[in-house]
Protein backbone atom coordinates (compact mmCIF):
# COMPACT_ATOMS: atom_id res chain seq x y z
CA UNK A 1 0.00 0.00 0.00
CA UNK A 2 2.98 2.51 0.69
CA UNK A 3 4.45 1.37 -2.37
CA UNK A 4 1.31 2.29 -4.40
CA UNK A 5 0.93 5.50 -2.58
CA UNK A 6 4.81 6.10 -3.67
CA UNK A 7 3.90 5.15 -7.21
CA UNK A 8 0.82 8.31 -7.26
CA UNK A 9 3.09 10.73 -5.47
CA UNK A 10 5.78 10.66 -7.39
CA UNK A 11 3.80 10.66 -10.32
CA UNK A 12 1.67 13.36 -9.56
CA UNK A 13 4.74 15.02 -8.81
CA UNK A 14 6.48 14.41 -12.46
CA UNK A 15 2.28 15.23 -13.79
CA UNK A 16 3.01 18.90 -12.10
CA UNK A 17 6.64 19.13 -13.42
CA UNK A 18 5.43 18.79 -16.94
CA UNK A 19 3.06 21.24 -16.54
CA UNK A 20 5.34 24.02 -15.22
CA UNK A 21 7.43 23.15 -18.24
CA UNK A 22 5.25 23.27 -20.94
CA UNK A 23 3.03 26.04 -20.33
CA UNK A 24 5.90 28.25 -19.37
CA UNK A 25 4.03 32.03 -20.48
CA UNK A 26 3.49 34.21 -18.11
CA UNK A 27 -0.26 35.12 -17.83
CA UNK A 28 -2.18 37.76 -15.27
CA UNK A 29 -5.20 37.13 -13.68
CA UNK A 30 -8.41 38.93 -13.33
CA UNK A 31 -9.91 38.12 -10.24
CA UNK A 32 -12.85 40.41 -11.20
CA UNK A 33 -12.52 42.95 -8.64
CA UNK A 34 -8.71 43.17 -8.41
CA UNK A 35 -5.67 41.99 -10.34
CA UNK A 36 -3.37 39.27 -9.31
CA UNK A 37 0.33 39.14 -10.57
CA UNK A 38 1.67 38.00 -13.46
CA UNK A 39 2.85 34.25 -12.70
CA UNK A 40 3.56 31.05 -14.63
CA UNK A 41 0.40 29.22 -16.70
CA UNK A 42 1.95 25.58 -15.35
CA UNK A 43 2.17 27.12 -11.52
CA UNK A 44 -1.95 28.37 -12.15
CA UNK A 45 -2.52 25.46 -13.57
CA UNK A 46 -1.21 23.29 -10.66
CA UNK A 47 -2.35 25.48 -7.97
CA UNK A 48 -6.02 25.55 -9.55
CA UNK A 49 -5.99 21.68 -9.91
CA UNK A 50 -4.79 21.57 -5.97
CA UNK A 51 -7.17 23.79 -5.07
CA UNK A 52 -9.89 21.83 -6.55
CA UNK A 53 -8.74 18.71 -5.12
CA UNK A 54 -8.85 19.94 -1.75
CA UNK A 55 -12.74 21.27 -2.10
CA UNK A 56 -13.77 18.21 -3.98
CA UNK A 57 -12.08 16.30 -0.99
CA UNK A 58 -13.51 18.91 1.43
CA UNK A 59 -17.29 18.34 -0.46
CA UNK A 60 -17.27 14.74 -0.25
CA UNK A 61 -16.33 14.21 3.54
CA UNK A 62 -19.59 16.81 4.08
CA UNK A 63 -21.74 14.83 1.99
CA UNK A 64 -20.44 11.79 3.57
CA UNK A 65 -21.08 12.75 6.66
CA UNK A 66 -24.71 14.13 5.95
CA UNK A 67 -25.22 10.46 4.06
CA UNK A 68 -24.12 8.65 7.28
CA UNK A 69 -26.40 10.41 9.90
CA UNK A 70 -28.85 10.02 7.65
CA UNK A 71 -28.37 6.42 7.80
CA UNK A 72 -27.63 6.65 11.65
CA UNK A 73 -30.86 8.34 12.15
CA UNK A 74 -32.69 5.68 10.21
CA UNK A 75 -31.18 2.75 12.32
CA UNK A 76 -32.13 4.93 15.40
CA UNK A 77 -35.52 5.18 14.14
CA UNK A 78 -36.17 1.74 13.18
CA UNK A 79 -34.49 0.65 16.54
CA UNK A 80 -37.07 3.09 18.29
CA UNK A 81 -39.34 1.39 16.40
CA UNK A 82 -38.67 -2.31 17.33
CA UNK A 83 -38.56 -0.78 21.38
CA UNK A 84 -41.80 0.74 21.18
CA UNK A 85 -43.19 -2.49 20.09
CA UNK A 86 -41.71 -4.40 22.69
CA UNK A 87 -43.00 -2.14 25.52
CA UNK A 88 -46.18 -2.43 23.89
CA UNK A 89 -46.06 -6.18 24.46
CA UNK A 90 -44.74 -5.68 28.35
CA UNK A 91 -47.57 -3.30 29.13
CA UNK A 92 -49.83 -5.75 27.63
CA UNK A 93 -47.98 -8.64 29.54
CA UNK A 94 -48.17 -6.43 32.87
CA UNK A 95 -51.75 -5.39 32.65
CA UNK A 96 -52.59 -9.42 32.15
CA UNK A 97 -50.67 -10.81 35.21
CA UNK A 98 -52.26 -7.51 37.06
CA UNK A 99 -55.60 -8.14 36.44
CA UNK A 100 -54.80 -12.27 36.52
CA UNK A 101 -56.25 -13.36 40.38
CA UNK A 102 -53.60 -14.31 42.70
CA UNK A 103 -52.91 -17.94 43.70
CA UNK A 104 -54.33 -16.79 47.24
CA UNK A 105 -57.69 -15.06 45.27
CA UNK A 106 -58.02 -18.22 43.80
CA UNK A 107 -57.75 -20.81 46.23
CA UNK A 108 -59.56 -19.01 48.84
CA UNK A 109 -62.06 -16.81 47.18
CA UNK A 110 -61.72 -12.93 46.06
CA UNK A 111 -62.82 -12.30 49.51
CA UNK A 112 -59.71 -13.26 51.47
CA UNK A 113 -57.69 -10.02 52.96
CA UNK A 114 -54.15 -9.21 53.41
CA UNK A 115 -53.69 -8.41 57.06
CA UNK A 116 -50.03 -7.33 58.83
CA UNK A 117 -50.05 -7.92 61.97
CA UNK A 118 -47.16 -5.97 64.15
CA UNK A 119 -46.63 -5.86 67.71
CA UNK A 120 -48.82 -8.33 69.97
CA UNK A 121 -52.09 -6.90 68.61
CA UNK A 122 -55.64 -8.20 68.31
CA UNK A 123 -56.91 -7.36 64.95
CA UNK A 124 -60.43 -7.96 63.57
CA UNK A 125 -61.35 -8.47 60.09
CA UNK A 126 -64.30 -9.85 57.63
CA UNK A 127 -66.91 -10.76 59.74
CA UNK A 128 -66.04 -11.44 63.54
CA UNK A 129 -62.27 -13.36 62.04
CA UNK A 130 -59.49 -12.64 64.84
CA UNK A 131 -55.86 -12.86 64.60
CA UNK A 132 -53.15 -12.36 67.19
CA UNK A 133 -49.28 -11.60 66.33
CA UNK A 134 -46.64 -11.89 69.12
CA UNK A 135 -42.81 -10.24 67.78
CA UNK A 136 -42.35 -10.44 64.81
CA UNK A 137 -44.17 -8.80 61.21
CA UNK A 138 -45.55 -11.68 59.22
CA UNK A 139 -48.47 -11.44 56.82
CA UNK A 140 -51.92 -13.53 57.10
CA UNK A 141 -54.74 -14.05 55.26
CA UNK A 142 -57.36 -13.70 57.34
CA UNK A 143 -60.40 -16.17 56.32
CA UNK A 144 -63.74 -16.43 57.58
CA UNK A 145 -65.20 -19.70 58.61
CA UNK A 146 -66.89 -20.40 55.56
CA UNK A 147 -63.79 -19.85 53.60
CA UNK A 148 -61.81 -21.87 55.83
CA UNK A 149 -63.97 -25.05 55.59
CA UNK A 150 -64.48 -24.63 51.37
CA UNK A 151 -60.74 -24.73 51.03
CA UNK A 152 -59.89 -27.42 53.42
CA UNK A 153 -62.91 -29.20 51.25
CA UNK A 154 -60.74 -28.46 48.35
CA UNK A 155 -57.83 -30.18 49.25
CA UNK A 156 -59.72 -32.92 50.39
CA UNK A 157 -60.85 -33.70 47.38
Amino acid sequence: MRFLLFVLLFLSFAYSLGLVLANNTEVGVNLLFSQAPTMNLGLLLILCLMLGIVIGILLALLIFRVLQNKWEISRLQKANVNLQAQLTQANAVIDRQATAPTVEEAVYGSTATNVQVQDAEVLTVDEGATLTKQNETKLYFVLTYEQFIYSVLIILI
